[in-house]
């Protein structure tokens, strides 16, 4: 009974050892609204909020409630049922696309079957910005809104305003969040309008999805990509914009996945625990556990080496199994191929610059410092290493983002050639421009610059000669003597041969 007891024990400890940490229970709320009854329909809201779904799906989310084109009764019992959810969270998380609307100085989510006739039917027909932020208080360490909702409104067209001074602007207001460790994001900037786009999705959308769920990756780092991809596909004409704060560590709203256990490790130590015992009992409950592989056969044998129907104890069993116990496997890489194996991780996610080599290069050292600035790590980039070696395992998606030559842009995983419209050619900034003609560039020219070149063509007389008669006073002189200008008649210059002299011409 006491070699059972040891053997529970020592199998319970196993399983402690093997238990994963709690991960934080994440909960997300996704609204699209699209078909307005009373305006013109959104495009892209459903599609928009499918697309959030699947990323927060894929990031393995405890709950994702999803929902569409919402009605005022819809939306507020969304909002209530997942209030309860978010009381035993750790994280909880609401998206919005839709139409929104901001009246003096407070932000307002429209439902579809709102009608909006006059200004105060805000406070009946729709959703104020405290009303979603009640919805995610209770989670105990991270509440994120994130609003595609900065739309022109409809509405405005046929509100009636009750009171004059009431101020109705474009976008939404500004705003602080109350609670600590609160962020919402907006689609554009406080009091400007975000686009829709040409695609299925918003450009805001498209770029979220894109870097909300990477692994490990800081919210604040990834609305900052999120606002630099929508500004540089919208031409500056879009800022998305994040208001709240968090402290000082990184949060990100998909942990790190932890290395998969090496299966071998795991074997290893349980055989090791088995050999403890030294019993039949300890080695069929290895074999219960681990059936087949290089261990097993061990154990195996270990188990028919016993005299049947008799106990050995673990002091006389530990010699022989240690004398045909091997060398434990390799659980990391082996210093020769280790430099090898970071680099074609570093491949995979985006981050190597060159090929993969053999060695650790100088393009190596770049490639892992280029990881540490995107993933917010702080490896030793001068040689490879295994810690490094499992943090590049676990991103399961891009972490650099593509840098593509001069004449091509990032398009997706791939880079593509740059097509300038007829008439536009590729500047230095790799941006197509207006293509400058002849005209252009004489209209370019000093207009001083200009009216000389023309008096270049003139006859030099001509171009010296006065345009305007000679005003009244002057005098010419002649072999008759001295005497005024004659009226009709104007002083000129005539070449004598001799020199100068003034004559008087007449008609």
């Amino acid at each position: 009974m006491r070699k059972f007891g040891l053997m529970a024990s020592l199998a319970f400890a196993a399983a402690l050892l093997s238990q994963p940490a709690l991960a934080d229970k994440r909960v997300a709320l996704v609204i699209g609204n699209s078909a307005y009854q009373n305006v013109i329909k959104l495009a892209n809201p459903v599609n928009d909020a499918n697309a959030m779904t699947e990323t927060l799906k894929a990031a393995n989310f405890d709950i994702v409630e999803s929902r569409r084109d919402l009605k005022a009764t819809e939306m507020r019992r969304a909002l209530r049922d997942f209030a309860d959810k978010a009381r035993t969270a750790d994280v909880a998380v609401i998206y919005f696309a839709g139409h929104g609307i901001e009246v003096d100085g407070s932000n307002y989510l429209i439902p579809t079957d709102a009608l909006l006739e006059r200004d105060t039917d805000v406070y009946d027909e729709a959703f104020s910005l405290e009303r979603i932020l009640t919805a995610v208080e209770p989670a105990r360490k991270l509440r994120l809104v994130i609003l595609d909702a900065c739309r022109d409104n409809p509405f405005l067209k046929s509100m009636k305003r009750t009171t004059a001074t009431r101020a109705i602007p474009r976008g939404l207001a500004k705003v602080e969040p109350a609670s600590p460790n609160t962020l919402i994001a907006y689609s554009a900037k406080a009091g400007s309008t975000a686009l829709d786009g040409d695609s299925k999705n918003s450009p805001f959308t498209t770029a979220l999805v894109r870097h909300i769920a990477t692994p490990g990756l800081d919210l604040r780092k990834a609305f900052g990509f999120v606002r630099d991809e929508v500004m540089k596909d919208t031409g500056n004409r879009q800022e998305p914009y994040v208001y709240g704060s968090l402290g000082g560590e990184d949060v990100a709203l998909v942990p790190v996945a932890a290395p998969a256990a090496n299966a071998q490790v795991e074997a290893r130590r349980d055989y090791e625990l088995a050999m403890q015992v030294g019993t039949s009992d300890g080695w069929n409950a290895f074999l219960g556990q681990h059936p087949n592989g290089f261990y097993a056969n061990l154990a195996k044998a270990q188990l028919a080496k016993l005299p049947s129907g008799a106990a050995q104890t673990a002091r006389t069993e530990t010699p022989r199994i240690a004398a045909v116990m091997p060398a434990a496997p390799p659980t990391v890489s082996t210093p020769t191929d280790l430099p090898r194996q970071v680099q074609v991780e570093l491949q995979r996610i985006g981050c190597l610059q060159g090929a993969v080599q053999d060695n650790w290069t100088s393009a190596s050292t770049k490639s892992l410092e280029r990881f540490n600035r995107y993933a917010s790590t702080k490896f030793d980039s001068k040689a490879a290493s295994g810690d490094a070696l499992d943090a590049l395992k676990a991103k399961v998606s891009r972490v650099c983002p593509l840098a593509c030559a001069h004449g091509s842009r990032a398009d997706g995983d791939a880079c593509v050639k740059i097509v300038c419209a007829r008439g536009s050619v590729l500047n230095d900034d790799n941006e197509c421009e207006k293509k400058r003609g002849r005209n252009e560039a004489k209209r370019n020219v000093p207009r001083r610059e200009r009216v000389d070149a023309e008096d270049l063509d003139r006859p030099r007389a001509q171009a010296r000669a006065p345009r305007a008669a000679q005003p009244s006073g002057q005098i010419v002189c002649d072999a008759a003597g001295c005497r005024p200008v004659r009226p009709g008649c104007r002083l000129v210059q005539k070449d004598m041969r001799i020199g100068l002299t003034n004559v008087e011409a007449c008609n």
